[in-house]
């Protein structure tokens, strides 16, 4: 296959991470090239988003590195803000993209160097390659949405849709709605339903720390003092006992974990509450405290035992990354899981020029320490050889006036 562009850095995710990278390299005056698979920027927020999504961090959390939100804006933006945003970003630091690219395989070449990238274009069908000397993964956690093995599912009699594809409870009122899965997502969505009048039920068959966005700025504007996260932990539990009293007493059991110490050390997000345990509390969302078990007509039964019909599903399981899938390399940066192997802060370089961005879930947050990061050890390790030909041209210039 012939190689159609020479790249200087090759990215892959035009997301927030994708975009962030390319955008501080700009800085840096280093060329990089963005592969997407899908036909915008920031596809997430417009497709698989619903709509009375907004940010749970405040703005000054949720912006971009070298464009911070406008004062005009709200403290917590909707999605059509934020995907207008990145749109902006792309625009402001010229961000080079490729669209409807689906990168197929991506490995190093030690012969020359450089990683050679095949993808295909899906407007086309046709195939294309690219060379690159750096390669930056940047295709984030929500990359493709994740369906459970439910026995009988497929045979449920009424709408089944996953979170990625809900975006309001239109046509619900009245309607008896499961809604699978109490990460945020989830949660949020429960409380569209119950505010639109559909007769709302949610399994919650993991432990949770419910928090406010209130309370968690403050463990956000606490953390960036350098507050042990220990002593943040306590306060935010000291926080959520006034605010929300015992949620165990409504099925939303606290893990022993504190919240901070989890989020730094592990996978799992607070989930920011919007007005949902408020209609836990008043018997308008009701929490079936087990994981699914199998589908029977339009009868589906949990693994404690119980038995309950509904009219829809909503599956608010979550995603996966696909990066394995596609990327030929066995550094040890991409675990298993297409994440990132290693924790935070020691996630984002691997070998032989290999970098990912977003890829060890801190959120947006996340993404601009990661893009300045990567940029500036692209740029520092482009700039090397320049000085040192610099270097050995002084040197002999020297050496030819001393002889």
């Amino acid at each position: 296959m012939a190689v159609v562009a020479e790249e200087e850095v090759i990215i892959v995710g035009a997301g927030q991470s994708g975009i962030a990278v390319a955008a501080c390299l700009s800085l840096r005056g280093v060329r990089s090239l963005v592969l997407e698979r899908d036909d915008c920027v920031g596809s997430l927020w417009r497709k698989r988003a619903y709509d009375r999504l907004h940010l749970h961090l405040a703005k000054k959390y949720c912006a971009l590195p070298h464009l911070p939100h406008p004062d005009e804006a709200p403290t917590y933006l909707p999605r059509d803000d934020f995907a207008r945003y990145l749109d902006g970003y792309a625009a402001r630091f010229a961000v080079r993209t490729r669209l409807r690219r689906e990168v197929r395989s991506a490995r190093f070449d030690a012969g020359s160097g450089r990683w050679e990238v095949e993808a295909v274009d899906l407007a086309t069908g046709r195939p294309e390659a690219y060379a690159a000397r750096f390669l930056v993964v940047a295709s984030g956690e929500n990359d493709e949405k994740f369906v459970p093995e439910v026995p009988g599912l497929e045979a449920f009699p009424g709408p089944v849709v996953h979170a990625a594809e809900y975006r309001s409870a239109e046509g619900m009122r009245g309607k008896a709605v499961l809604v699978v899965g109490c990460g945020n997502s989830g949660m949020e969505i429960a409380y569209d339903l119950a505010a639109a009048g559909a007769v709302t039920s949610i399994a919650v068959r993991s432990e949770l720390h419910l928090v406010s966005k209130e309370i968690w700025n403050v463990a956000m504007a606490l953390y960036g003092y350098h507050v042990p996260a220990w002593v943040i932990d306590k306060l935010v539990l000291l926080m959520c006992a006034v605010v929300f009293g015992d949620t165990a007493r409504h099925g939303l059991r606290r893990p022993a974990v504190g919240p901070f110490t989890l989020k730094l050390t592990t996978p799992a997000y607070p989930v920011f509450d919007v007005g949902t345990y408020a209609k836990i509390r008043s018997g308008e969302v009701r929490v079936l405290p087990a994981a699914v078990k199998s589908v029977r007509g339009n009868v589906v039964e949990f693994a404690d035992g119980g038995r309950h019909p509904f009219d829809a599903i909503v599956l608010a399981t979550g995603y996966r990354s696909t990066v394995r899938r596609w990327l030929k390399s066995e550094d040890g940066l991409i675990g298993d899981d297409g994440m990132a192997a290693r924790g935070y802060p020691e996630h984002w370089k691997g070998a032989n020029g290999l970098y990912c961005a977003g890829m060890v879930r801190r959120g947006i947050y996340g993404s601009c320490e990661d893009a300045e990061l990567i940029a500036g050890d692209i740029s520092e390790l482009l700039l090397r050889p320049k000085q040192q030909d610099q270097g050995d041209a002084a040197a002999a210039a020297a050496h030819t006036n001393g002889s």
